[in-house]
């Protein structure tokens, strides 16, 4: 079985580390052999002990303007599929709207996790470049593995 790619679209700027980090590992560690986790967060272990995460870090060669934009970019090209997280969004983040507008356009199936009408991204246009909407984390992760056509890992 060819392997797949999935990218963990959601905020980062103004979360801790351990929140823009840890719901990525939860999915990462709950994807069968096979099935790989793309985080914009991989290789910004920089940022541990940050307690609210700017923009970008210009003097980190993968953490400025362009190094982001890109990187994260070409993770949603290569993605099958994207599982984009705005649970408990306390702002509406920038960088991933841009990311599910690209995702709508290459026509990757979005599965989103959103709290109903309590979430700053509440919108007409996020709803719609869904796929498929849940309000819970493993939910998704279930919806993701059908989509992909895979079994889940037994735990």
């Amino acid at each position: 079985m060819p392997d797949h790619y999935v990218y963990l679209a959601g905020p980062i700027r103004g979360c801790s580390y351990r929140g823009a980090t840890d719901w990525r590992e939860h999915v990462k560690s709950k994807l069968p052999a096979g099935v790989h986790a793309l985080s914009p967060m991989r290789g910004k272990d920089f940022l541990r002990r940050a307690k609210k995460i700017r923009d970008a870090y210009p003097e980190h060669s993968m953490s400025g303007d362009s190094a982001i934009v890109g990187r994260d970019r070409n993770d949603v090209i290569r993605s099958d599929v994207v599982l984009c997280s705005l649970q408990g969004a306390e702002e509406v983040s920038l960088g991933t709207s841009v990311e599910l507008g690209w995702a709508d356009l290459l026509r990757k199936p979005v599965v989103l996790v959103m709290e109903d009408k309590r979430n700053p991204h509440d919108h007409p246009f996020v709803r719609s470049l869904a796929s498929f909407v849940t309000d819970e984390l493993d939910e998704a992760i279930e919806m993701v593995c059908s989509i992909l056509d895979v079994e889940m890992e037994d735990e």
